[in-house]
């Protein structure tokens, strides 16, 4: 289990990236949605020992042998793996020769547990066929699932992935992302994401964050549970949404053949509107709708609901 408690960073221009997280992600895949600038990947970066935050803990692990993870980094590295969103490499170096090496790094000093460790991983992510084939040459998905490869070196127990799919073909998406939900199964994964579908193929729990802040949270069929017979949609011609803004509570927004298809939070049937099954892009838009009127700001001018809904953080 990691444990983050009251997890707070400002950086040295005033800004709160992160105010106040606390929260316990148990095994498995857990998913962080957020807007840009939420603080996404200052959290990602606090919990990968990369940035110290200002305020709070951080704990991997229960009992006795628990890590503190910001007065013992170095154990928490000895079990981590890391696949930021953008992730430099030697590109001329094959696939195989540049595992070997990060293993060296990783402290694997044998030869030959190297070498079974190498052959194991590039078998796991289906790159074997290619091994000798320098990085540079390979595609976004093959590059990802390099990526996952050395994030794997040493059986890490915590994983954490920062965006990974983002500009990857379908194909290549679910490949990636069955690769993910194999290796979910027996540690700790953070799955950072601005596309809702991978949460909600492949995670047990997610939280959404907003201005630093943890603005909801849970398992996504129970954060659909509590939406369900409150979503209604309807198309409008472009020119009236504002209208429908400022007489319902509009969550998301999607232009379709001119006009526009809109989603609104309400207890009971609007005239003109026809009842929707509610979908996570549905509970992400309305916890940020929540989150920003509680907090005063403006309402923001819309999205589209489908597999790239939440913005980069």
């Amino acid at each position: 289990m990691l444990t983050l408690s009251g997890l707070t960073h400002v950086y040295p221009n005033g800004t709160r990236a992160l105010d106040d997280v606390t929260l316990s992600i148990q095994r498995g895949m857990f998913g962080l949605l957020g807007p840009n600038g939420a603080g996404k990947s200052t959290l990602m970066r606090c919990v990968a020992t990369l940035q110290i935050p200002t305020d709070g803990s951080l704990r991997f692990g229960e009992g006795a042998d628990a890590i503190d993870v910001l007065r013992e980094p170095a154990r928490l590295r000895a079990v981590l793996g890391y696949l930021p969103q953008d992730f430099g490499v030697y590109p001329r170096v094959s696939a195989y020769d540049m595992l070997d090496h990060l293993a060296v790094l990783k402290g694997i000093a044998s030869r030959g547990e190297r070498r079974e460790t190498v052959e194991a991983l590039l078998h796991q992510v289906n790159l074997w066929a290619v091994r000798r084939k320098a990085i540079a040459g390979f595609s976004g998905g093959m590059r990802q699932r390099f990526g996952i490869a050395q994030a794997l070196i040493g059986d890490p127990q915590l994983i954490i992935v920062d965006e990974p799919t983002a500009g990857l073909d379908p194909e290549e998406r679910n490949r990636f992302n069955n690769l993910l939900a194999e290796i979910g199964e027996n540690v700790v994964v953070i799955l950072s994401t601005h596309i809702v579908d991978d949460v909600a193929d492949l995670c047990q729990r997610m939280a959404i964050i907003a201005g630093g802040r943890i603005v909801g949270q849970g398992e996504p069929r129970e954060l659909l549970a509590a939406l369900q017979g409150r979503i209604w949609r309807r198309v409008v011609p472009r020119a009236e949404v504002d209208r429908y803004r400022g007489e319902h509570e509009v969550i998301s927004t999607r232009l379709r053949g001119g006009q526009t298809l809109i989603h609104i939070l309400a207890d009971a049937a609007p005239a003109g509107f026809e009842p929707v099954a509610a979908g996570l892009e549905d509970v992400y838009f309305s916890t940020l709708a929540a989150h920003r009127r509680a907090s005063g700001a403006p309402a923001a001018a819309g999205g589209a609901p489908g597999r790239v809904a939440a913005a980069r953080g």
